[in-house]
């Protein structure tokens, strides 16, 4: 498999706090890699490691195969485009202007992507109007356009939809698919929102510590998900007594829920808390979501 992105034991140390502590992971080419952490766990630090923007104190990357101690490592962060954080755009210019400064900044010879850039972020239509009057998802999605110009192949996006409604949420995430399906863009997305993660990353990254302690594909990823029968009764303390009882695996969830993850008929559930005093009330099945799975896997609160 090819990777756009490769780390090996990446260290980075704040005096005595280590930010990343041996970190390694594989971004695939053509991927969108969900990469999930608490606050403090080190993507942004790995972030600004892979862009240039700090130096880890030991341990490697590699951008498109080249390692970070060769000096061809500009070029290949010149085939990488970012939003770290928050959106680098100037809030006294238009969109247009934002993106012309860009392709100053970066010495191409002319305009020409920026109408296009514009067109593919939904932002076409906004004329002279100043970016800081644009509302937040237009300026995240302006900040998505300034990293798209000189048409990079590796799109990093740190937070991309931290704080936006729901309409703005799904015009982020559309203009994700684009990008990966259309332009066969490999795109980074760290979020908290991982119920929208899961609806379009192929592969996923799990960050505790400074350190990846799971990374896998969606498929893998969904085999791996609990599935379980959620139940509802009247006396949870006798319903305890009847699983405990049958060798049932379950988790209670409130005084008066449960979830089983034993298969077991319905039926032979019934009787056997008929038998311990005890009502089921309600029967259904659930799949574990992308969130409770990280939960499980990290332990504490997410």
């Amino acid at each position: 498999m090819e990777y756009v992105l490769r780390t090996e034991s990446l260290v980075k140390q704040y005096g005595r706090f280590n930010a990343l502590c041996g970190l390694t992971m594989n971004v695939p080419k053509g991927s969108i890699y969900g990469f999930i952490g608490r606050n403090g766990a080190g993507k942004s630090t790995l972030i600004k490691s892979v862009c240039g923007l700090q130096k880890p104190t030991s341990g490697s990357y590699e951008i498109f195969g080249i390692g970070n101690r060769d000096r061809r490592i500009f070029d290949s962060r010149s085939r990488l485009g970012a939003v770290a954080e928050s959106p680098a755009i100037y809030m006294n210019m238009s969109a247009s202007d934002n993106l012309r400064q860009q392709c100053t900044m970066l010495g191409l010879p002319d305009y020409g992507c920026v109408s296009d850039i514009l067109e593919l972020v939904g932002l076409q239509n906004t004329g002279t109007k100043k970016a800081g009057r644009f509302s937040l998802g237009m300026k995240q999605r302006l900040g998505i356009a300034v990293s798209l110009v000189g048409n990079p192949d590796f799109l990093i996006l740190d937070e991309p939809i931290n704080g936006l409604d729901p309409q703005g949420i799904v015009e982020i995430r559309e203009l994700v698919l684009r990008l990966n399906r259309e332009r066969g863009m490999t795109v980074l997305v760290s979020s908290h929102i991982l119920d929208e993660l899961a609806k379009i990353a192929t592969h996923f990254g799990f960050i505790d510590g400074g350190r990846i302690i799971k990374e896998a594909d969606a498929k893998e990823l969904n085999a791996a998900f609990r599935r379980c029968m959620h139940v509802r009764v009247n006396n949870i303390k006798a319903a305890s007594a009847a699983f405990d009882s049958m060798g049932l695996r379950y988790e209670t969830v409130s005084e008066t829920e449960a979830d089983i993850f034993t298969e077991i008929s319905v039926t032979r559930l019934v009787y056997a808390l008929a038998e311990n005093n005890c009502e089921l009330i309600s029967v259904t099945e659930r799949n574990e979501n992308l969130e409770t799975y990280f939960m499980n896997l990290v332990g504490g609160d997410h």
